[in-house]
């Protein structure tokens, strides 16, 4: 209704001699209800034929203006419309294709393990007890990796489904290799990235907001042992754990940083859609 009413006004407004017909018509219409004398309803009914025959004349000429128009510009209002509705055909046979959703607005995961979709739909796996600090600060540790006994090990400031899968993956360790896993390390501030940066290529070559731990997307892992945390990779048993860890990260669907050229064995991310681009705008590579 709103349609017609928009459309017959802008009629009026286009076509200025409908508006006069139309308004020589409501004198008529309006002179008749008020019973005016016979002569002005005379006069006014010359009046209301004359609108009403320009009113037929001037519709007759539109008609016949948009008739050449159409006789003279048919294929390029074909070609227009078939440009205008080509956008729509394409979205509407991609979206008959299967489930489709925007990259900002995907937040799921699509891992190659079964496992881990039993893990989103139902079973929800609790982080292990903390490990003492001690055991992030000795010497050992720092040689390898500085400044980790002031990092960020609260599981509940990371992505939630990315919880789920790194504790699953820590599951399968143990369950199937034996390795108790520790988290060294999981959100991280962009203060933190910062320094760490600072500290040379050899410890991290992303800036602040140009690292999946500043989004609670990553987490660096190790080996419990005997009390101890093993992360050298100098280890044999250590790196078999890394080889095995990178396997089942990739199984289920994370970016491992075993494959990267500046190896970091212990880091697995989730490259979760939608943080990727805020981190290009940060200039992330």
């Amino acid at each position: 209704m709103y349609f017609t009413v928009g459309t017959g006004l802008l009629a009026l407004v286009v076509f200025p001699q409908w508006w006069r017909a139309l308004r020589v018509w409501l004198r008529g219409w309006w002179a008749g209800g008020l019973r005016l004398s016979q002569r002005q309803s005379q006069r006014l009914g010359g009046r209301v034929q004359q609108g009403q025959r320009q009113l037929t004349q001037g519709m007759g000429q539109q008609t016949q203006a948009v008739r050449a128009w159409w006789r003279s510009r048919w294929l390029l209002a074909a070609s227009a419309l078939g440009l205008l509705m080509a956008p729509l055909a394409l979205v509407t046979g991609w979206s008959l294709m299967g489930t489709r959703s925007l990259e900002g607005f995907d937040d799921r995961i699509a891992p190659g393990n079964q496992q881990v979709v039993q893990l989103l739909q139902g079973e929800q796996l609790v982080p292990p007890p903390p490990l003492p600090p001690a055991v992030f600060a000795t010497a050992e540790v720092e040689v390898v990796r500085p400044m980790l006994s002031s990092a960020d090990r609260r599981w509940d400031q990371m992505d939630p489904a990315f919880v789920q899968v790194v504790l699953a993956i820590f599951q399968r360790m143990k369950a199937e290799h034996g390795y108790d896993m520790a988290l060294l390390e999981g959100h991280r501030s962009p203060e933190r990235q910062a320094l760490l940066a600072a500290r040379g290529s050899n410890v991290t070559m992303a800036g602040a907001w140009q690292s999946y731990h500043q989004y609670g997307l990553a987490a660096d892992c190790a080996f419990y042992r005997d009390g101890k945390l093993v992360i050298s990779e100098k280890d044999p048993w250590a790196m078999r754990g890394y080889q095995l860890y990178g396997q089942l990260a990739e199984q289920m669907g994370l970016t491992w940083g075993g494959r990267w050229q500046m190896m970091d064995l212990g880091h697995v991310e989730w490259r979760k859609p939608g943080a990727k681009t805020a981190m290009k705008a940060a200039g992330y590579r």
